[in-house]
């Protein structure tokens, strides 16, 4: 069952960080929550992930009794063919737990990840982010967690889409270790001569960035000795 105190913020300075959005269009907020440990240890028990990946405008999900299934020969023939669409076009392939919109269906499902979702959609938490964006208007964060491993990858995409009235992207980590040199980056894309920005993985912090901004997760090395473990999704009004 829910525990009233099973989330809570850590210790922010909440006008700096409002500063630095609108400075940049993106913050870093190092120490987000005051006890990472029970969701990341949620997560991690978690055994229901499906890969999620994409052929043109149609989105796969795959369980892992369907991949544990597959022969050798077909998985090959998949992984050449998401390669293949990464050339030139949007791609993208990783595992994901996905939490609905509806604050009924997340009370229903009662786990840390649903529950965590509708934290973050109310009271405080929410103050804050409405704060540092500047965007009154945010109503909720839908949600999702998602863990990159070897060869998974995010291509380059701004986040906007007609009807989802999205102000604001955000990436909570809860990877304990990552090396750079693993990839799983969060890359924001150069214009006009600008430097490529790019952010590690970090444990217990959350990326907010304006919608849209043209990003991409590089590709994780298959030698990560980690997998590369958050919570995603977007600040939104319902209407």
């Amino acid at each position: 069952m829910s525990n009233p105190n099973e989330f809570a913020l850590g210790a922010h300075d909440v006008a700096a960080l409002a500063r630095r959005y609108r400075e940049r269009g993106r913050v870093r907020i190092r120490n987000f929550l005051a006890d990472p440990a029970p969701l990341a240890r949620h997560l991690g028990e978690r055994i229901d992930w499906r890969q999620v990946l994409n052929a043109g405008d149609k989105v796969y999900e795959l369980d892992a009794e369907t991949r544990a299934q597959m022969s050798l020969e077909r998985k090959a023939d998949l992984d050449a063919a998401i390669y293949a669409g990464a050339t030139s076009g949007f791609q993208f392939r990783y595992e994901s737990i996905r939490v609905p919109d509806e604050p009924g269906e997340r009370a229903a499902r009662d786990d840390a990840l649903n529950r965590f979702a509708a934290w973050l959609s109310d009271g405080e938490p929410r103050e804050m982010l409405r704060t540092i964006t500047g965007t009154p208007a945010i109503d909720f964060a839908d949600a999702q967690a998602t863990r990159f491993s070897g060869g998974d990858f995010l291509t380059g995409h701004d986040d906007l889409v007609e009807g989802k009235h999205r102000h604001a992207a955000y990436v909570c980590g809860l990877t304990p270790l990552w090396r750079v040199e693993w990839g799983g980056l969060l890359l924001f894309h150069a214009s006009g001569g600008e430097e490529l920005r790019g952010l590690a993985p970090e444990f217990n912090v959350l990326d907010v960035f304006a919608v849209p901004a043209e990003h991409s997760v590089s590709l994780v090395s298959p030698a990560a000795g980690e997998k590369r473990v958050s919570i995603t999704g977007w600040l939104r009004s319902r209407s």
